[in-house]
């Protein structure tokens, strides 16, 4: 009795994350900027919702609207003081994930970040990410984000955590 429980289980969950890869995902991110930028920005913070769409086991395509804020620096020099401009991005991309595994993905975004701060007109945004599935709905990922502002990339590596809200077509 116990073993046909635990195999009840096992296949319950199983077929429950192959189908966790579409749907309605929300997602937050934080991370570290490299590059050109961090001397002027400390800590990056992000939000993004969107749409997957999984037309077969092993691919999602999907769209994404977001958020990120780089929290500014404060550069101190003898008597001199001097803070940065928090920096902040609005995307809007398209999506892909490729699942080798039923647990572990790889993909990314592009699309165009808006600039939200004075002065920031925004760019080309391009963020390559991998992510492993940590639950029948949420997903841990690590990813690299790049901005192409004016002549400088806006550059951070992130760890992030999302969870698939269930699409209209789980509940017919």
């Amino acid at each position: 009795m116990i073993k046909s429980f635990c195999l009840f289980l096992t296949l319950t969950f199983s077929c429950i994350s192959l189908y966790a890869q579409e749907g309605f995902k929300i997602g937050a991110q934080a991370g570290l900027p490299i590059g050109e930028y961090n001397d002027y920005v400390g800590v990056v913070i992000g939000a993004d919702v969107g749409y997957m769409w999984a037309p077969n086991k092993i691919f999602d395509l999907g769209i994404k609207g977001g958020i990120i804020h780089g929290f500014a620096e404060t550069f101190t020099a003898q008597n001199i003081s001097v803070k940065y401009p928090s920096i902040q991005f609005a995307p809007l991309a398209a999506s892909v994930r490729l699942w080798p595994a039923k647990t572990f993905s790889i993909g990314g975004d592009i699309g165009k970040a808006f600039g939200l701060n004075e002065g920031n007109e925004g760019g080309l945004y391009y963020r390559p990410q991998i992510g492993f599935q940590v639950g029948p709905k949420s997903e841990l990922n690590f990813s690299y984000t790049g901005i192409s502002v004016n002549d400088s990339t806006w550059s951070t590596i992130t760890m992030g955590f999302v969870y698939t809200f269930l699409s209209a077509r789980h509940f017919r």
